[in-house]
């Protein structure tokens, strides 16, 4: 491992062994889908930086028993390998914060209800704008646009739609 200067973040360890080593992941998601995916890159070598926001954080947090401490292990599982910080997402030193966080990231990773993250400022056109070489994913179960895009996408109400309960 290595310290490198280079790129689009400030000094980091890098560690060459991983392929995803020297590339910045900044996570706004909650829950399941987003924090397992970014954990996945996390995994592979990323370094991932958590954004809750300061109303309660990711809800997951209080998602048990069991509990270790003040979080469920669920959240510490799903979670796992990643810095965060908590942030007031509507307000105006919130936004300034995660625009400076995404200008400074590889990838963006959200997965708000479709609509939410254009109202905060922080939808891929407002984040393009501060950094156009960004990989930006939008999870949602039921997509962007159509009859169900405003539903909630939770493990089990996906499963029931989808008919395995």
């Amino acid at each position: 491992m290595t310290r490198d200067g280079s790129g689009h973040g400030a000094r980091q360890v890098v560690d060459h062994g991983r392929p995803l080593a020297g590339y910045r992941v900044l996570d706004l998601s909650r829950a399941l889908a987003g924090p397992h995916c970014t954990g996945l890159l996390a995994d592979m070598g990323a370094d991932v930086i958590k954004v809750e926001d300061v109303r309660g954080g990711d809800e997951t947090r209080f998602w048990g028993p069991p509990f270790l401490g003040d979080d469920s292990a669920y959240f510490l599982s799903v979670n796992r390998s990643r810095r965060s910080i908590a942030v007031d997402l509507k307000s105006v030193d919130g936004l300034r914060i995660c625009l400076g966080l995404a200008e400074r990231a590889d990838v963006v990773v959200e997965n708000f209800r479709p609509g939410v993250v254009a109202r905060l400022g922080l939808d891929y056109a407002s984040v393009k704008a501060v950094n156009a070489g960004v990989v930006y994913a939008s999870i949602s179960a039921y997509g962007q646009e159509g009859s169900g895009a405003q539903e909630p996408g939770y493990d089990l109400i996906v499963q029931g739609t989808g008919g395995l309960m």
